[in-house]
């Protein structure tokens, strides 16, 4: 079978293959979260659009994306990290989030979601935090930066006030409850030997579980959204999924939208490419 390129058989046969389904696997990158305002740091001159004040300082996303920074100059990694976590608090995850949900509760929520993003929103809609595997961590959990200790703790009660012009984070920044070192979140950085894995691996093991229960036979729907080409998790483990059940890849991304053979490509954002995707689902319906 040739991939599906676009319009409008690509949003029928996606809304067909979501109707006839009786699982539903989410897999999401940075381009899902675009659409609610967020960011997507795509390239060096993307990321330096979405905080100017790093390109005077000559640092790139893969130069503030490191460990390092909670030892060298927590206020700095804290204005960097807080400052993202203050916006994805106060973002509103956008409606696709919302299409989304329905189509799992027609599932009978029989779903995971697979995804790089640490901003939350799946949970921030209603999605179960048991359901949901965030492979490269979370904002919503602290751990210690010396790693002095494997337990990590709640980012719930984090309120971090930071300067808007430098980027830097104002006294107090978060601390770790054991040795006084600077907290930092759970989060999966670049050459990160310090990350505490063991929620990360709990929903791993979650996740693995949930695929392995699935009966042979079972018609899963794997809808992917907004993940890149750069760092390929998501993508890679959307085609694996796709190869061990034999089922075709719904693949939503704007610029990167190619994928195996039997792929649907939908070459459109994902907001806008959800909703054309439930008017369809709703004509099958009627």
């Amino acid at each position: 079978m040739q991939p599906y390129n676009n319009h409008p058989e690509s949003f029928q046969e996606a809304a067909r293959i979501i109707h006839d389904c009786d699982a539903i696997l989410i897999t999401a990158g940075a381009g899902l979260g675009v659409d609610s305002g967020l960011p997507d740091f795509r390239g060096t001159e993307g990321f330096w659009q979405a905080y100017p004040v790093f390109r005077q300082k000559g640092l790139d996303f893969f130069d503030l994306a490191n460990p390092r920074w909670f030892k060298d100059d927590p206020q700095q990694a804290w204005g960097f990290y807080g400052h993202r976590h203050n916006l994805y608090r106060a973002t509103t995850p956008h409606a696709g989030f919302k299409i989304l949900w329905d189509w799992v509760r027609e599932v009978d929520h029989n779903y995971f979601v697979f995804t790089s993003n640490v901003d939350g929103h799946f949970q921030k809609t209603g999605f179960s935090p048991e359901r949901i595997h965030e492979c490269h961590g979370s904002f919503e959990f602290l751990q210690c930066s010396d790693a002095c200790t494997t337990q990590i703790w709640s980012a719930e009660k984090t309120h971090l006030q930071i300067d808007e012009e430098t980027l830097i984070a104002n006294q107090p920044i978060p601390k770790c409850p054991v040795c006084d070192a600077p907290a930092r979140p759970n989060i999966l950085m670049f050459g990160d030997s310090g990350f505490i894995p063991d929620y990360h691996q709990t929903q791993n093991q979650k996740y693995k579980t949930w695929l392995s229960n699935l009966s042979a036979g079972t018609k899963i729907a794997i809808i992917e959204i907004g993940a890149g080409t750069v760092i390929p998790t998501v993508r890679s483990e959307s085609e694996k999924v796709a190869r061990e059940f034999n089922q075709p890849l719904i693949r939503i991304n704007p610029r990167d939208s190619s994928g195996p053979e039997s792929c649907i490509s939908i070459a459109d954002g994902g907001l806008q490419s959800l909703c054309q995707i439930e008017n369809e689902l709703r004509l099958i319906k009627e």
